[in-house]
């Protein structure tokens, strides 16, 4: 018997020895059990397991992995890769989503929301369009603090104020606060709602619409009562509140004359 030179090197038991390939299943392939002598055609694979079923249309089934042969080879068969997950295609406020890039500088350009329902609902919708254009959105505590704001702010080309109010309707004292207010920088808009609230679909909520409460009641609480919910301080009008914006997944579920506003804002504030 004849012997390779270094009968102590490492691996010269497996000299010579075949080795198994890794192969991925496909339906139709024909593979050979060499244990059993079973040979079949891949017909599915399900739980570790691939079914293989012979010229008679009889079925076996085998674990995955080393052990079978493949066209008079061995092979090591594994299971399909998984597909990478497919991530969305477009944002919550129905922009295509781009490539990634690098965090943008911040613009001079603001928006202010009033009310802190209302930021969070746009920052749920709008938050990524915001950030991928660099605008900051800062929060409006009550429309009386606007004019100030704007002295501060001192809007001018490259540096423009949009600012969301709250229930800007005509006869207002928003709507008289926002006409004294003269600045082609400065652009003031606002939803027609009660309350933020409203600006989201009833259905969404589980009503046909929004409930009409008597000016004796605060809205607020009065649609916590319509929803069936507590209301017994502000902790559960906080509850409710979450709970509402929860069922909110994309602009779709709004009332169009927000989404209409808010991209008012952002067009005016990234153009000039």
């Amino acid at each position: 018997m004849r012997y390779g030179d270094d009968v102590l090197r490492p691996g010269w038991r497996d000299a010579g020895k075949l080795t198994s390939t890794p192969v991925e299943v496909a339906k139709g392939m024909v593979l050979e059990d060499p244990t059993s002598g079973w040979v079949g055609a891949v017909t599915r694979w399900e739980n570790g397991l691939v079914v293989l079923e012979d010229r008679k249309g009889a079925k076996r089934s085998f674990p995955f992995g080393p052990g079978f042969w493949l066209d008079g080879k061995p092979i090591d068969l594994r299971p399909p890769a998984l597909a990478a997950p497919k991530g969305p295609t477009h944002t919550a406020s129905g922009s295509r989503v781009g490539a990634v890039e690098p965090a943008k500088v911040a613009l001079a350009s603001r928006i202010y929301v009033e009310g802190r329902h209302d930021a969070e609902l746009v920052e749920k919708i709008w938050g990524d369009d915001l950030r991928h254009v660099g605008v900051v959105v800062e929060l409006l505590n009550g429309v009386d603090e606007l004019p100030q704001i704007v002295a501060e702010f001192a809007p001018e080309p490259g540096r423009r104020l949009g600012v969301l109010v709250d229930h800007l309707v005509a006869g207002s004292k928003e709507s008289r606060i926002v006409a004294g207010l003269n600045n082609p920088h400065v652009l003031v808009t606002g939803h027609p709602f009660i309350d933020i609230w409203a600006a989201v679909r009833p259905e969404r909520v589980g009503l046909d619409a929004w409930p009409s409460i008597s000016r004796d009641v605060e809205w607020k609480r009065g649609i916590c009562r319509a929803l069936g919910r507590p209301v017994k301080d502000q902790a559960d009008i906080a509850a409710t509140w979450a709970w509402i914006l929860s069922k909110v997944r994309d602009w779709r579920d709004l009332d169009p004359a927000l989404p209409r506003e808010v991209e008012r804002l952002i067009d005016f504030v990234t153009s000039g």
